[in-house]
Formats: C-alpha cells, structure tokens, sequence
C-alpha cells in the first residue's frame, strides 16, 4: 500500500492491469486501425477505455465503460469533415476560411459538453452510472468567455479561466443522482501558475547567460559572410537549444502535472466524502523520463508499458476518504436512480473527443 495514504487505505484506488496484457490490444487495435484506414480507431478506443476502467477499483468494487464505437465513429467523422470544410474554405478564400474558424469556434464549447456527457454517461461503478449535468451555457461562458479573456489580458486570467474549466467539469458531474463538488478557489491555481513562470523563465535566464559566455551566439556573428561557417555554428546553436527545451519540457511538465493533480483533486468530493492525491513531481520526472526513454529505444513499442506504467501510479496515489457508511450511500444511490429511472446514454449519441 502507499505510505502516502496509509489514513484512508480503505479508500484508495487500486490499478490492476499489466504492460503485457494491454500490449496485446495496443497492437490489435493499432494493427486494424492502420488496415481500416482509421474506422477501427472507435472500436480501438472502447477496448483501451474497457481495459483501463476495468482494471481500475476502488474500495473492492470495478468500474467499467459502456460506450458504442458507432457513436464514437459519428462524432469523429463529424470532427473530419469539420475540419475538412475548414481546409476547402481556407483554401478557397482567406476570408471565407476565417468564417469557418469562428463558426467552429462557436460550435467548440456544445462539442465539448456533448462529449463530457458522453463519456461520463457511459462509465459506471458498481453498476451505477455517472452523468453530466453542465450546462452548455456554462460551457460558452468557460470555453469561450475566460478563455478570450485570459488571451486579453496575455495570460494574467489563465489561471482564473483553468480554475473555471475544472470547476464546470467536476461541480457538473454526479454519480447517480449525487453531484460531486468543487472547492478549490483560483487562489491556488495563480500560486502553481507562478511558480511555473518561474521554473521556466529562471532557467531560460540562465540558458542565456550560459550562451553567452559560451559564445553560442558568437559563430553566428562572424559567420555571415560564409555560409558553410554560418550553417555549423546555426545547427549547433539549435541543437543545443532543442536539447535545453527538451530537458526543460520533462522537468517541468511533470511538476505542473503532479500539482494541478493534487491541487483538483484535493479539492473533490462526492457529497461529504472527499477524495485526496499525493502525486509527487519527482516521481512523475522519473516515470517520465524513463518512458521517453524506453519508447525511443524501442521504436514505440514500449508505448502501452510507458501508459500502464503512468496509469497505475496516477490511479494508486488517490484516494476516497469515505464518511460513514459508504453501503449505505451506495444503496441509496441505486434506489434514487431506479426510482427516477436510470437516464441512458442514449441521448448523448457523439463523441466528438479524439
């Protein structure tokens, strides 16, 4: 059991799926999503969807995805000749593709709303499925409203426009007829925000400082009138710089990831019970670092390995911390959805999500 949970070990996610059984349906699904052109792709996901709800429990009960490759193959041609109709108005007239872009701009936030009802109506625990209850006004008000916002103001409402985007998904979610909820205020999101901005532009500082006193830049310099000079001392200057950005990308990427996780969940429950994660970035680096690894030395076959591996420490340092008697909410549950009558997936018939 993780040390990190040990107050709630009752309650914490486990993960039970392997690299070597999921191998075997990544490679089916890849094999037959290459063969058919990409159709399989909706039967693809379903399969890696089943594996990982499936194999994902909590409190001794599964959970398990229900949702039709047919709805999710709708929604994805629906996603293509979208963007295909972008690409012929584009291409026909600037100004006739710029009307495009913002008729599908406008379009994004009910797509978006479609799919979250989509995909949380068809997972369910212990038989019981979740919903969505988000409006799509909300929808506009979130991904149109904070988002040209946060564009507006270059950034200084991204934080505020993220806090919005998870408070819209985890206040409008419910399992059975119980909604989750959301307490985390933007606060906490600027604090991880700026320490961000500080990760990134204090070593970008520092890069640059480097650079120059190791005259990176100085070939260039004195290298115009000679293009061969001035091509090696170009490629050394990107070589160097892509590598920078690289070791930048896997150190802060996983910080960031590990703090929103924590930051989100933290801040989550289901009724009175609330859930906590412990995730921790050097962890994270770590997992990260030797997925890169592995999945380049192994020409992408390590792929489904990497995602297990990725999954199970996700899923195993989270945690529901239960409030009573959780049988009793359980079966409470499942008589207020028999009686209102157990809302089918049905109406949410596209999964625009790729």
């Amino acid at each position: 059991m993780n040390p990190l949970l040990d107050d709630a070990q009752h309650g914490q996610f486990e993960f039970s799926g392997t690299g070597s059984e999921y191998f075997r349906i990544w490679i089916v699904n890849l094999a037959l999503t290459l063969l058919t052109l990409g159709i399989y792709s909706a039967w693809a996901k379903v399969r890696r969807l089943q594996y990982f709800y499936r194999n994902t429990s909590l409190l001794g009960n599964g959970f398990d995805y229900h949702g039709d490759p047919v709805a999710i193959l709708k929604g994805r041609l629906i996603g293509i000749g979208l963007l295909a109709a972008y690409n012929v108005a584009a291409a026909f007239s600037i100004t006739v593709g710029i009307a495009v872009f913002v008729l599908l701009l406008i379009a994004l936030p009910w797509l978006v709303q479609r799919s979250i009802s989509f995909r949380l109506a068809n997972s369910s625990y212990r038989g019981l499925r979740f919903r969505f209850n988000g409006s799509t006004a909300d929808a506009y008000r979130v991904l149109l409203g904070w988002t040209f916002l946060s564009y507006i103001t270059l950034g200084l409402l991204a934080p505020m426009a993220h806090q919005r985007l998870k408070a819209y998904q985890h206040n409008g979610s419910a399992y059975g007829m119980t909604a989750f909820n959301f307490t985390a205020e933007a606060g906490p999101f600027y604090s991880v925000y700026l320490k961000l901005l500080g990760l990134v532009v204090l070593p970008i500082f520092l890069f640059g400082i480097a650079a120059v006193s190791l005259n990176l830049f100085a070939g260039l310099e004195g290298a115009h009138k000679n293009p061969r000079q001035f091509g090696k001392a170009l490629a050394t200057l990107l070589t160097v710089m892509m590598v920078f950005y690289l070791v930048l990308f896997l150190i802060v990427g996983p910080w960031f990831s590990a703090r929103i996780q924590n930051l989100v969940w933290n801040h989550t429950a289901l009724e009175r019970h609330p859930f906590s994660s412990a995730v921790r970035a050097r962890d994270l680096l770590a997992i990260y670092v030797t997925n890169f690894i592995a999945i380049v030395l192994t020409l992408g076959l390590f792929k489904p390995f990497a995602d297990i591996r990725l999954a199970r420490y996700r899923l195993t340092h989270m945690a529901l911390h239960p409030a009573g008697n959780v049988d009793e909410f359980f079966a409470r549950e499942q008589q207020a959805v028999n009686a209102m009558g157990e809302e089918t997936a049905n109406i949410f018939d596209v999964d625009i999500s790729f």
